[in-house]
């Protein structure tokens, strides 16, 4: 299968547009057509409809593999010119908005650092293409227990910290003054489905044995403020890791005490990292 024509098939059924996917490939509409011919010829299956443009049960189906596919590519292509490039004195680090702790700032080279902030699951897929030099990701974890990170490429992971984590709740709250909360006993609360930035509910309902945390509201964003404010605001539960926990005026913390989970960290690289990259890795694997 021709990468070349995946990516236009991709881009085409995303865009739902033979001209736009045209427009932002550099290709004209007729060379875009000629791809999708010769791949649903390779295939021997029809992947898209042409009025709406949409994409066929077996177009769906490629889909599923297109992106780990492509990314699998780009990751290849980015390790080889890592090997083949001068070191590099500059250090770009994606991070996931909790993960980037006390004791990873500490360690971040004096000068030349570039942190971006992405979702969970883009930091894994950042380093792989060779946007980021390294990466740290968090989430929920049973004491010691390796992160389930999305299979993107051959990354070498290892944890460089842990912690608690609380529930944050409105101190208005009936659950404000309790010492400790259980999980199960909150399944039917309503909660805040924040992805990219509270510990995920399907973490949570994975915790709980696959039941409840319905949320009552979607938070897409990246900034811890915004999502305790909502809390507060009452709008859903959240869990939150001990550090970040209490960072809102008018916000409680409340420990989680069943089940033994904490929010664990791990730093995520390529290869043999070198430069900048290499004198992080060292500093924060000492301290894991």
């Amino acid at each position: 299968m021709d990468p070349h024509l995946l990516r236009t098939y991709v881009t085409v059924a995303r865009r739902a547009s033979f001209s736009e996917a045209a427009r932002e490939l550099g290709y004209t509409q007729s060379a875009v057509s000629q791809h999708i011919a010769a791949l649903e010829q390779d295939l021997g299956a029809p992947l898209l409809t042409r009025r709406p443009v949409a994409p066929t049960a077996a177009g769906e189906r490629l889909l599923e593999h297109a992106g780990p596919l492509l990314l699998r590519l780009e990751a290849a292509r980015a390790d080889v010119a890592r090997m083949a490039a001068a070191p590099a004195y500059g250090l770009t680090l994606a991070t996931s908005p909790t993960a980037l702790t006390p004791e990873a700032l500490a360690a971040l080279p004096p000068a030349g650092v570039t942190v971006r902030v992405l979702a969970r699951d883009a930091v894994p897929a950042a380093v792989a293409a060779g946007t980021a030099d390294l990466g740290l990701v968090d989430g929920l974890a049973a004491p010691n227990d390796p992160l389930r990170l999305p299979d993107v490429a051959p990354l070498t992971t290892y944890g460089v910290g842990q912690e608690a984590v609380d529930v944050v709740l409105p101190a208005r709250h009936p659950l404000a003054r309790r010492a400790g909360l259980r999980l199960g006993d909150l399944a039917d609360a309503r909660w805040i489905d924040a992805p990219d930035t509270g510990l995920p509910v399907p973490h949570l309902r994975a915790a709980n044995g696959g039941h409840g945390f319905r949320p009552a509201l979607r938070y897409d964003g990246t900034d811890v403020r915004v999502l305790t404010a909502l809390a507060v605001a009452g709008h859903g539960l959240t869990l939150l890791p001990r550090s970040v926990s209490t960072d809102v005026a008018g916000a409680v913390a409340v420990p989680l005490i069943e089940p033994r989970v904490v929010h664990r960290v791990e730093l995520v690289h390529m290869g043999v990292p070198s430069g900048a990259a290499g004198v992080l890795v060292g500093a924060l694997s000492a301290r894991g």
